[in-house]
């Protein structure tokens, strides 16, 4: 995966707010690990710690439900006002997309530029409403959201309650190829992001109230997050075509997408954990389903393949 030298880059969604937590109030809280006090400590507290996109629960309004206590939520401070940015600078120095191809916190504006203009064009075109990008956040060790205050061992999530994209960039290594044992790669951030990106258009079109059940194989948790995998799938394939920002992207980065989304199957984490499968427990569907998800995105491209809430199997 490359990026367009004459790209300009758009730092205006991005912040982050810095090492330790950035605006978190008392400090924040901190999950337990088995075997260490961060996600890569051992694969005992598996389950809780990489349900991937956990605040997807959060879905705010219209039948979601809040996270559980286990999630590394402290919803107690749900509704605080999260909307400012918070910025350390960190993208300050991204200018182009010759800056992506040497700076990996770069690559990430220009991934967040290329889906905000895809889903700019593409949301409107396919009937939908007109769209409003979400902001991303970049953190270390905790932040305070809309959603409540997390900790950096809840993974990457999107907030409804503040349309912002959370992101612990030390998650790829430490529980996706760490703890999970994926293959790892430059696309995989992007596949995660694009994914977040589908929360924020699920949240857009009214989606996220359409979520009742909670666990299990059929349940509207899964669909939701089978859903934001198509949607993932959708803005690769515009990317693998070309676009401002994105160049020689190949089969190779999409087999990486693909490895990721195989490697956070709830079946793969129950197996990791040494539980056993348990389908009533999942709440984003298997390996083979999120891989197929995905695929149905990246091989249709339309938000009408992607209603997994009118599928009769998922």
């Amino acid at each position: 995966m490359r990026f367009n030298p004459k790209a300009r880059l758009d730092t205006g969604r991005v912040g982050d707010s810095g090492s330790g937590g950035g605006g978190m109030r008392g400090g924040g809280m901190r999950i337990p690990i088995p075997g260490g006090t961060r996600a890569g400590g051992g694969i005992g507290g598996l389950v809780i710690i990489v349900l991937f996109f956990v605040i997807s629960s959060c879905l705010g309004g219209g039948g979601g439900t809040l996270p559980s206590p286990d999630s590394g939520i402290d919803t107690s401070q749900s509704g605080s006002d999260s909307s400012r940015m918070q910025d350390s600078e960190r993208y300050a120095n991204c200018k182009t997309g010759e800056d992506a191809n040497t700076d990996e916190d770069c690559a990430r504006v220009a991934v967040e530029n290329s889906i905000v203009d895809f889903w700019a064009e593409q949301l409107p075109a396919q009937g939908g409403p007109s769209f409003t990008p979400a902001k991303m956040i970049t953190f270390s060790g905790g932040v305070d959201t809309g959603c409540g205050q997390a900790t950096s061992q809840v993974g990457p999530f999107y907030c409804p309650v503040d349309q912002q994209i959370y992101l612990d960039t030390t998650f790829f290594a430490d529980v996706l190829e760490g703890q999970l044992g994926g293959q790892g790669g430059d696309f995989v951030e992007p596949y995660v992001l694009a994914h977040e990106y589908g929360h924020h258009i699920q949240n857009l079109l009214g989606t996220m109230g359409k979520v009742r059940t909670q666990k299990g194989p059929e349940s509207d948790a899964v669909r939701l997050e089978l859903q934001a995998d198509c949607y993932a799938g959708m803005w690769a394939k515009a990317a693998s075509d070309g676009d401002n920002f994105l160049v020689g992207l190949d089969q190779g980065d999409i087999d990486e997408a693909l490895d990721s989304a195989k490697t956070v199957g709830d079946d793969r984490i129950q197996q990791k954990s040494g539980q056993g499968v348990n389908p009533d427990g999942w709440t984003h569907g298997s390996s083979e389903q999120r891989m197929r998800w995905f695929s149905a995105g990246f091989n249709e491209g339309t938000l009408v393949a992607c209603d997994t809430f009118s599928a009769s199997q998922l």
